[in-house]
């Protein structure tokens, strides 16, 4: 279909636009207020959930139980109408403890255990290495047929 180096060119400029926009974001803004304390960032962080594995498993859901797929995105709604009140309080937390990660935050609520916080690292890289690995093939799998080419 098109040619795997502008498919490649596409994707490098692509990423490049997002480190740019990171970099904008992590700088802040000029009046000394930055756009990632917005409550509205985390609302729209859940759109993480529609990753490449939501959106490919989504169609094939469709193509097998019509609109049953739906369900997929009841959760995630549902999440985005309670989170408001939870995500306040973990703000708090967050601020008055310093805490930058998910084991910080169990470690911190079981007396700062350094082990514990050990033990909740190991099981998110555990549990995110297959996530990952799926995320890959999709890539691939994406690349392969915009490019119109077989994996090697």
């Amino acid at each position: 279909m098109f040619n795997p180096w502008l498919v490649l060119s596409l994707i490098s400029l692509y990423v490049g636009l997002l480190f740019i926009v990171a970099l904008w974001i992590e700088r802040g803004s000029p009046q000394g207020r930055r756009f990632a304390e917005n409550p509205w960032v985390y609302s729209f962080a859940l759109a993480v959930y529609c990753t490449s594995w939501t959106f490919y498993g989504s169609v094939g859901s469709a193509a097998s139980s019509g609109m049953l797929f739906l369900t997929i995105y009841l959760g995630p709604t549902l999440a985005i109408i309670l989170w408001w009140f939870g995500l306040r309080k973990l703000v708090r937390i967050k601020s008055t403890q310093r805490i930058t990660s998910i084991a910080d935050f169990i470690s911190a609520r079981y007396g700062k255990s350094q082990a514990l916080a050990a033990i909740a690292s190991m099981m998110a890289i555990i549990g995110a290495t297959p996530y990952i690995a799926l995320q890959l093939k999709a890539i691939l799998s994406t690349f392969t047929l915009v490019a119109g080419s077989s994996p090697s």
